[in-house]
């Protein structure tokens, strides 16, 4: 029976190493307090972010980060904790959470990793401000294609007003020639 446990308990340690050497960022949540249908809407927010939510013994948390080889979290991993884990973007997990947290007070951020480092919670909250990756794509190439816009712009009103001048010496040498 024993036997059986411990290898029950090596799987789920195996699964949140694979979540979390994959993960791009993990936020650890202190869910102490919050209510079943609270819980649905973080979960429902969680999967629609494509934020990959657990809740996980702090133990079998602790060893996964040990084996990554990443820096121990230490008191993080107290009391209950349940992990928000984003592959695609390091913001991804960190403002889902946030958001929920606005209508959910009980729920907490104990703090989270990004690249095996610790974060604290100020840091989480500070990443979870920051806009994604895709946002800022799309801000950069607004940005350099403003001054392409406004160069093609000037050059298409170069060459038309060179066209306008151009037929009006033309209008203007045929009125003589008459």
């Amino acid at each position: 029976m024993e036997k059986k446990q411990r290898l029950e308990k090596q799987k789920v340690q195996e699964a949140l190493k694979n979540a979390m050497s994959s993960a791009k960022s993990v936020v650890f949540v202190d869910f102490r307090g919050v209510a079943v249908a609270d819980d649905t809407k973080l979960r429902r927010a969680c999967r629609e972010a494509n934020v990959v939510y657990k809740v996980a013994k702090n133990t079998l948390v602790r060893r996964a980060i040990d084996s990554l080889g990443w820096q121990s979290p230490g008191e993080m991993l107290e009391g209950p904790t349940a992990l928000a884990m984003s592959e695609v973007d390091p913001t991804t997990a960190a403002r889902t959470v946030a958001g929920v947290m606005k209508d959910v007070p009980a729920l907490k951020i104990k703090g989270g990793l990004l690249d095996g480092e610790v974060l604290s919670v100020d840091r989480v909250m500070f990443l979870a401000t920051l806009p994604s990756r895709e946002e800022l794509l799309a801000k950069t190439a607004g940005a350099m294609q403003s001054p392409l816009t406004g160069f093609a712009v000037v050059l298409n009103e170069t060459l038309a007003g060179f066209v306008r001048v151009v037929e009006a010496l033309r209008l203007k040498r045929e009125e003589a020639a008459s």
